[in-house]
């Protein structure tokens, strides 16, 4: 199929900054990669009426001049899945026209992978726009850690909360019930931490440990292969002493399973941790005085409680999320207490 007249088409608010082959992919999806570059070659493309090149970054408010081209029928869209939009929008704790804050529930994985074929981020293109733009994740939350789980409404809002993750900007506030309790009742985790390095005697060795988890955050050494420097802030809110503490946890640097891996190695896991407390199905039972009543479910109990971050049109965003099922079950169990103060507030930025 041959579009046959010149196109001049605007840049939107929502393409500032994008290459120009990603905005001809948005724009002509079926149009391949070597017509692309030809009439782009040859000044048949124009923006603003000067040549460009495919990685040209594009402004808001540029004219794209888009000469006739060969381009194949667009495949049909992917049927409307109504199903996943509602139980999207039954998620949503804070929505604006950029962004929205999910209450992402235990079990649920935020993207595929092997063998994962249902996630959030598959469900939300059910939100997607006339031009099949969809929303997009910010962050990333474990399968089995519920809460607050933010999202961008556009690429743009998404480059932009990137950016606040990446620079610090962003304060994290997660609740978890651990085994025993920490002592002091306050303090700071700082350690490193690689994907299957060896503890022992293959600690410290440039490269993991032939029986290395290499789904499992072990602690590891500086100069170690893929080690990377973890800190966490913690707090005890409250305690079933000895059995186990509300902890309030905030991390400073956002590594795969930090909070699991830095409960572990401060010696108190994570109530229901299947890959850092023993196994998914029963109690950990290693210390007599630590048993966990049987009325507390074997599930992981970490929540992201709280995400405050400045918002893209400026202010601040300050979203928290209630406790899941499983988690107020316990906390009912305990008499664990919501409505107090929260002593992380105390703990440095």
């Amino acid at each position: 199929m041959i579009h046959r007249t010149v196109q001049t088409l605007l840049v939107s608010e929502d393409e500032d900054g994008l290459r120009l082959d990603r905005w001809f992919k948005r724009h002509l999806p079926t149009l391949s990669l070597s017509h692309l570059n030809k009439i782009v070659r040859t000044g048949q493309v124009r923006v603003d009426g000067a040549r460009a090149t495919t990685s040209t970054r594009l402004v808001t408010g540029q004219k794209i001049r888009v000469p006739p081209v060969n381009v194949t029928p667009p495949a049909p869209k992917p049927a409307f899945n109504e199903a996943d939009r509602n139980a999207i929008r039954d998620m949503i704790l804070y929505e604006d026209q950029d962004l929205m804050v999910l209450n992402k529930p235990h079990g649920l994985a935020v993207q595929g992978g092997s063998g994962t074929k249902y996630h959030v981020d598959g469900m939300l293109a059910s939100l997607a726009d006339e031009k099949g733009e969809r929303p997009v994740l910010v962050h990333r939350l474990d399968r089995d850690t519920a809460g607050v789980l933010l999202i961008a409404k556009s690429r743009r809002v998404a480059a932009k909360l990137g950016d606040v993750f990446r620079s610090r900007q962003a304060k994290k506030i997660y609740w978890a019930l651990v085994e025993g309790v920490p002592k002091p009742a306050q303090g700071r985790i700082s350690l490193f931490l690689a994907k299957g390095e060896g503890m022992g005697d293959d600690r410290g060795k440039k490269g993991p440990a032939p029986h290395a988890n290499r789904e499992k955050m072990q602690i590891a050494k500086h100069g170690d292969a893929e080690a990377q420097h973890s800190v966490t802030y913690y707090a005890v809110v409250d305690k079933a002493a000895p059995r186990l503490a509300w902890l309030s946890m905030k991390p400073i640097t956002g590594r795969t399973h930090q909070l699991r891996a830095h409960a572990e190695a401060i010696g108190h896991p994570i109530v229901g941790d299947p890959k850092y407390s023993g196994d998914a199905n029963t109690p950990r039972r290693l210390d007599p005085i630590r048993q966990i009543p049987d009325g507390v479910e074997h599930k992981l109990h970490l929540l992201a409680r709280r995400l405050v971050l400045p918002h893209p049109r400026g202010g601040t965003l300050d979203v928290t999320a209630p406790l899941p099922p499983h988690m107020q079950k316990s906390f009912d169990m305990f008499g664990f207490d919501v409505k107090g103060r929260d002593p992380i507030e105390d703990a440095p930025e």
